[in-house]
C-alpha cells in the first residue's frame, strides 16, 4: 500500500494511532497564533468521525450554539456548516477571546445538547481542530461558499438550499 494511503488511514483512526493523545492533536497547535480581529478558517471533527450530526435533532440542537452571542463572545460567525461527523467555522476574532476559548466553547456548548439529544454523555468532537488564519488578500466570501458547498461535494443534496445545517452572513 503507498505511504500517502497508509497515512491516510493513520489519521482517520483505521491504524496504531486510535490511542487517547494522538500525535496529530498535537501538531496541530504547533505554531497555532489567536490573532485579535483576523478572520480563521476552523474545521473540528467529531470523535472518531462517528455520524452524530445525522441525526437530526442532534444537528439543529449543535447548530444553535453556531451563532449564540453568549457563547462567541466578541468573536463574529461569518459563516458555516455542520456535516453528520464534522464542523467548519468561518469566525471573526474579537478583542476579548483567543481562538482556542472559542472553539472549545462551540464544541463543549454543542456536545451537550447534542448529548442530550442522543441520550449520551461524554466527548463528542475529537480533542484538536485544524485552523487556517486567513490573509487580507483572502476572498471571505469565496471561502463561505467553498465551506457552505461542503454538503453539495459530500452527495448530501443536490442544492444548498436543500441542507439545514449551514449559514452564511451574506445571504
Amino acid at each position: 500500500m503507498p505511504a500517502i494511503r497508509i497515512m491516510s488511514l493513520l489519521i482517520r483512526g483505521h491504524g496504531p494511532l486510535l490511542q487517547k493523545n494522538r500525535p496529530g492533536h498535537q501538531a496541530l497547535r504547533k505554531g497555532r497564533v489567536s490573532l485579535p480581529n483576523h478572520v480563521y478558517l476552523i474545521t473540528a471533527t467529531t470523535l472518531n468521525r462517528q455520524r452524530f450530526f445525522g441525526e437530526f435533532n442532534a444537528g439543529c440542537a449543535a447548530a444553535r450554539c453556531f451563532e449564540n452571542n453568549e457563547i462567541l463572545g466578541d468573536a463574529r460567525m461569518l459563516a458555516w456548516v455542520l456535516m453528520p461527523d464534522h464542523a467548519h467555522w468561518l469566525v471573526g476574532l474579537g478583542n476579548q477571546d483567543n481562538l482556542s476559548i472559542v472553539v472549545n466553547r462551540l464544541k463543549s456548548s454543542s456536545s451537550r445538547l447534542a448529548n442530550r439529544i442522543l441520550e449520551r454523555s461524554g466527548t463528542l468532537w475529537e480533542p484538536g481542530y485544524h485552523d487556517h488564519a486567513l490573509r487580507a488578500e483572502e476572498d471571505l466570501l469565496n471561502i463561505a461558499r467553498y465551506i457552505i458547498a461542503n454538503p453539495l461535494r459530500a452527495g448530501l443534496v443536490q442544492r444548498v438550499g436543500d441542507y439545514p445545517f449551514w449559514n452564511a452572513i451574506w445571504v
